[in-house]
């Protein structure tokens, strides 16, 4: 599928939702001679005291599988609305923001960076503040190179400026909320990401993440996701979700969750080899029966995820018991600092 077909898909998605559905332009990008939207679609409560959940795709212009997990999603709450009794209750108690393709001039060049050159993923004003891996951790050598910052002292990109305006209207200002970026490309298994990415130190809400972990393994038990913090793979500077997680100075009274589905491309390869002399190949399933198993395999995962955050008040963590959480969590993803008796 093409940008432009995706664009339709969105388009058509937002047709059969009808009223309920309401999409607007965050900004537009210039592509080759394209003028390319960056497009959110809401639904459900929009009231600030209720919970929201993000669910965000194609920050990578190679990895397609995120954007299309994404807009599967979106379709599949598109065509429920007219006869689903219980969707519309749900929707009645959280509110739900869908950016399926961030990077849509990335998605029509076939490159992971935006038309400019900048990796998105890169891009925001946060600097590790230990080694990161050459390159792979964010250069600022030439946009002519993978993985390329942007240039020191410049604003972020205007697709990350949209998100990170979207984030402080949408999302900062709830009690709770929670949000899930799509991407592939690494590992055999799928994994489930949260901050940081610039630091092995564990962030503020390491309770909630955990108690949230637990929940989804008693919940989706035949399914495997290896939940970790990112920087337990790799360090990296500039990553836009560590960003507004510090941005929004989140407190154990507001959560604010943002996690990455990481999905394991490498599974793709291993079981069909020609992927691996294919640029797409590496990043998405180019068999249609592998792509199709993909789609249903992640759904259950963002019902969970909206079910998770709509119910939220009834598993978060309060008081001992949050003290708890993190010292588990301490112990699973952080032993030297367990050891330590961080708190």
């Amino acid at each position: 599928m093409e940008p432009l077909p995706y664009l339709d898909e969105l388009n058509r998605i937002i047709d059969i939702g009808g009223t309920q559905l309401e999409a607007r332009t965050l900004c537009q990008v210039t592509c080759q001679g394209q003028t390319l939207p960056v497009q959110v679609v809401t639904l459900g409560n929009p009231d600030p005291a209720l919970p929201a959940v993000g669910f965000f795709g194609g920050f990578h212009g190679l990895e397609r599988i995120g954007a299309e997990v994404v807009l599967a999603y979106l379709r599949n709450l598109a065509t429920r609305l007219k006869w689903d009794t219980t969707l519309n209750r749900q929707l009645e108690a959280v509110r739900l923001v869908f950016v399926p393709l961030v990077n849509p001039g990335g998605l029509w060049r076939g490159t992971r960076a935006n038309p400019s050159g900048v990796d998105l993923m890169r891009n925001a004003p946060v600097d590790s503040v230990e080694r990161v891996p050459w390159l792979v951790g964010g250069q600022r050598l030439s946009p002519q190179l993978p993985w390329f910052r942007g240039w020191e002292g410049q604003p972020m990109e205007v697709e990350n400026r949209a998100i990170a305006d979207l984030v402080a209207t949408e999302f900062e200002p709830r009690r709770f909320s929670l949000m899930v970026d799509c991407h592939s490309g690494f590992g055999i298994h799928d994994r489930i990401w949260f901050p940081f990415a610039h630091t092995r130190r564990p962030f503020g809400h390491l309770a909630e993440v955990h108690a949230l972990k637990d929940l989804l393994e008693e919940t989706l038990c035949n399914y495997r996701y290896v939940f970790e913090p990112q920087s337990g793979q790799y360090l990296a500077h500039g990553d836009l979700w560590d960003h507004l997680y510090l941005r929004s100075q989140g407190t154990a009274e507001r959560v604010f969750l943002p996690l990455t589905l990481e999905m394991g491309s490498w599974t793709w390869v291993k079981k069909n080899p020609r992927q691996f002399f294919s640029r797409l190949g590496l990043f998405n399933p180019l068999i249609e029966h592998r792509q199709q198993r993909v789609l249903r395999r992640h759904l259950p995962l963002l019902e969970f995820l909206v079910r998770a955050a709509s119910s939220h008040a009834r598993w978060l963590p309060m008081g001992p018991e949050r003290d708890g959480q993190r010292r588990l969590a301490l112990t699973q993803w952080y032993p030297e600092l367990a050891l330590e008796g961080a708190t």
